[in-house]
């Protein structure tokens, strides 16, 4: 009878980290369900690449937390409701993918990263920004 308590045990804890990983990560989606995420009301788009890469262009309504600062974490934390759902973007999807991580650690509710990055937004003929 303890085994079979010990069993049921095991598999419980299992089961909740099982979960609790799920709820820890964040989304990749492409490039529709992004474009629709971020007309969404309380949506926060946020441009990770450099300034340089932000200033060639961007997605329209993107703010810029460059993912190369020194104080990435403590910017990002500034600006952003982690009660919101944020929308991050790169070049290519990479380092979106690290701060979408970062965001969910530190306790951001909704994290979704674009697919592919401002590379496929761009090719898809979406509205940039210069």
């Amino acid at each position: 009878m303890k085994k079979l308590a010990v069993l049921f045990l095991f598999i419980g804890l299992i089961s909740c980290n099982s979960q609790e990983k799920k709820d820890a990560s964040f989304v990749d989606v492409k490039v529709e369900e992004f474009k629709k995420g971020v007309q969404q009301e309380g949506a926060q788009l946020v441009d990770v690449r450099t300034p340089k890469e932000f200033k060639a262009g961007h997605v329209k309504g993107a703010i810029l937390i460059n993912f190369y600062d020194d104080n990435f974490n403590q910017i990002s934390e500034q600006k952003l409701d982690k009660n919101q759902p944020v929308y991050l973007y790169c070049r290519s999807g990479g380092r979106s993918a690290k701060a979408a991580k970062m965001y969910k650690d530190a306790g951001f509710k909704k994290v979704y990263n674009l697919l592919g990055g401002f590379n496929a937004w761009s090719a898809s003929g979406q509205e940039i920004e210069k």
